[in-house]
């Protein structure tokens, strides 16, 4: 009922100078209450001490002491209005039950980390009342309490040690980590805390880039559609054109032949009929000859002889010549020439130069690096995924070196971890993009790959490891030799010998390049394929103990 009176006085609770429940109140002579702190503050930047309500002036600075009463009424105001339990207030599927209901239970509404244990609204009433409980560290209902608990004292775990970096109870800040560096948990978080904004400042950064960069493909890919529009207009009149143009040379040349065809042939024909004119006059000579040379009248033969051998005369027909080749050298040569440059128009890159013209602002298909400062251009930085790491491999360097060690590293259980294959993956999941990195090699075999991420992790098939299926492309790198491996198919290489190894992924164009990298970049194998999924970077050991690979750190200056 006390309560219910003093829900009333809320702004006689009110320190006038923050504005909020008054903290320490203290009460000065003129009988105005204020926070110990806000007093004391404001009294620090003035010259005199006067109060902040009524202006009321002290000659002499007022010793400030709390008001122990108030206080005690100022708690009881801010205690928690706590209503009885009711029917609806049972522990549902996904509540934390209360530890201490028998039969059916209530739901949960504060965990006291202390305890440890679970409170519905009745049963945590002792920790608001309860001098001894008062104290207690209350939290939102938490079903987990048993993992803030130490293991070895069943406390709460309220430090943090930095020399050993785990959770610690009071009793272990005692005993076995005495002189070690400690600090609460609110500290390490202050710093965690600190870690976490950069983390979210450059998440936040990078989101902003990425969407700009969005807003600026779409406007570039509204633009490319237009001038594709109208590129495609202009290409559809211009073929037109050709068509038409070749068409009408095509009809022109046709009736120009058939025109050439038809002279010769009416002079072929006139050749012909005078031909068999002559044909039928030279028969009959000779069948007058004939008849002639049989004559028994010796007398009559001679006397005729020398008017029957005057041949006669011999026409022009034999001069008459008919072409029976229409073929024309110049006239080959132009329409040669024709169908190659046809043919080097349907062969024709959109990012060439066309006409004398620049090609377009977008650009589909950039063209093919042609030297390591080209390459540098698609650097893309690389980080080792801790999670995916076998037992056996160790990462240092920040994530950007691994070693095959033969020995285990006590990595948590992971459903990325590869159990039984040395292998590893990167973090970044590459796609829709060109991308090149580099890594330092040393020691026995090692497999420098990437994969779809469906890649199995738990299994000791040989399908499992990187190249081995068509979920993944690799490079084998070894002292003696090189060879690359795609769905279990390999192809040995015959090329000069570098530490340092180059690839580079145009997923967009369905290329993965290896290249060696020494003063010069010698291509060792491209496969040309079509990719389909994100692509991640692995790394993996064949029997090489001590073996190693490094992910260069690079930027677009290093040449």
């Amino acid at each position: 009922m006390a309560e219910a009176h003093l829900c009333g006085l809320q702004d006689e609770f009110t320190c006038l100078v923050c504005q909020d429940t008054l903290t320490d109140p203290v009460t000065i002579l003129c009988g105005h209450n204020f926070c110990l702190k806000c007093l004391t503050d404001y009294w620090d930047q003035s010259q005199v001490c006067s109060c902040p309500q009524w202006r009321h002036t002290f000659t002499t600075r007022p010793e400030l002491n709390r008001n122990t009463l108030l206080n005690e009424v100022i708690k009881k105001f801010k205690r928690p209005r706590l209503s009885p339990p009711s029917s609806q207030n049972y522990a549902g599927p996904g509540d934390v039950e209360c530890d201490f209901c028998t039969g059916k239970k209530f739901r949960a509404v504060k965990s006291c980390l202390t305890c440890p244990a679970s409170y519905c609204q009745t049963h945590l009433q002792p920790h608001y009342e309860g001098d001894a409980l008062k104290h207690h560290k209350l939290v939102d209902p938490d079903r987990n309490l048993k993992e803030k608990l130490c293991e070895k004292h069943q406390k709460s775990l309220e430090m943090f040690c930095k020399t050993d970096e785990m959770f610690i109870c009071l009793m272990c800040g005692m005993t076995e980590h005495d002189d070690h560096e400690k600090v609460e948990l609110e500290m390490e978080r202050e710093g965690k805390q600190k870690q976490l904004e950069a983390t979210l400042s450059e998440i936040r950064r990078r989101l902003m880039k990425k969407v700009n960069k969005m807003k600026e493909t779409r406007r570039t890919a509204e633009q490319m559609k237009i001038s594709v529009e109208r590129m495609m207009g202009e290409n559809e009149k211009s073929f037109r054109d050709l068509i038409q143009c070749i068409e009408d040379a095509h009809k022109k040349l046709t009736e120009r032949i058939r025109e050439k065809e038809k002279r010769e042939m009416e002079k072929a024909e006139g050749v012909i009929k005078q031909l068999k004119k002559e044909i039928e006059e030279l028969k009959r000579r000779e069948a007058e000859l004939k008849e002639f040379s049989e004559t028994k009248d010796h007398l009559h033969f001679l006397k005729t002889l020398s008017s029957r051998c005057v041949l006669p005369a011999d026409g022009d027909s034999l001069s008459f010549t008919v072409t029976a080749d229409f073929s024309s050298e110049d006239l080959l040569k132009e329409l040669s020439g024709l169908k190659k440059s046809l043919e080097k128009i349907s062969q024709w890159d959109i990012l060439r130069t066309v006409s004398g013209r620049e090609a377009p602002i977008f650009t589909l298909q950039p063209p093919e690096p042609q030297s390591r400062e080209e390459y540098l251009q698609y650097f893309c930085p690389l980080t080792l995924d801790i999670n995916t790491a076998n037992r056996e491999l160790l990462l240092s360097e920040g994530n950007k070196k691994v070693t095959c060690e033969g020995t285990e590293t006590e990595y948590p259980d992971h459903p990325d971890r590869f159990d039984w294959w040395e292998q590893v993956l990167c973090r970044e999941a590459l796609t829709g993009t060109r991308c090149y990195w580099e890594v330092e090699c040393s020691g026995g075999d090692v497999v420098i790959g990437v994969t779809y991420k469906g890649l199995s992790r738990k299994r000791r098939g040989r399908y499992c490891g990187l190249g081995n299926n068509d979920k993944s492309w690799s490079l084998l790198w070894s002292l003696s030799k090189y060879s690359v491996r795609h769905n279990n198919h390999q192809t040995v290489i015959s090329a000069p010998f570098s530490s340092r190894i180059g690839v580079y992924l145009d997923w967009p164009a369905g290329s993965l390049s290896f290249y060696s990298v020494s003063d010069t970049m010698t291509l060792l194998y491209r496969f040309n394929t079509s990719f389909t999924e994100p692509l991640y970077p692995g790394f993996g050991f064949y029997f090489g103990f001590k073996s190693s690979v490094t992910i260069s750190h690079l930027t677009p200056c290093d040449h």
